[in-house]
């Protein structure tokens, strides 16, 4: 199938279908005319890139789990590094949480502090 008729199945824009490829997650094969040609399971690995992409995890990770998915939501199996990618993820993520929390604390502390002052005499 060509690139429009994947973006009309799986409602992602053609743009982003090629971004996609261009990150390594979708491989088309190219025609001599230069059109891309996808294969008949590309819906499918579409909604296992944007089930990914929903949990958090950036295209590099993605481009490493792919293999291991399977099913459009995906279920992850098969893989014996998939334990260690995900957990890396998984402390990533928690540590921009983390410090998001104490940014967010800083500010409240800071607003705080604006409502105790009292208004300059006029």
């Amino acid at each position: 199938m060509r690139i429009g008729e994947l973006s009309r199945r799986t409602s992602v824009s053609a743009r982003l279908l090629r971004y996609y490829e261009e990150q390594g997650l979708l491989v088309p094969e190219r025609l001599p005319n230069g059109y891309r040609e996808y294969a008949e399971d590309a819906p499918m690995i579409v909604a296992q890139i944007r089930g990914l992409l929903d949990a958090g995890l950036s295209t590099d990770v993605i481009r490493e789990l792919l293999p291991c998915a399977e099913g459009r939501t995906p279920r992850l199996t098969g893989c014996p590094e998939l334990r260690g990618i995900l957990r890396q993820s998984l402390d990533g993520m928690q540590s921009r949480i983390d410090a998001l929390t104490r940014n967010r604390d800083a500010l409240l502390r800071y607003l705080e502090a604006t409502e105790t002052v009292a208004p300059a005499p006029g």
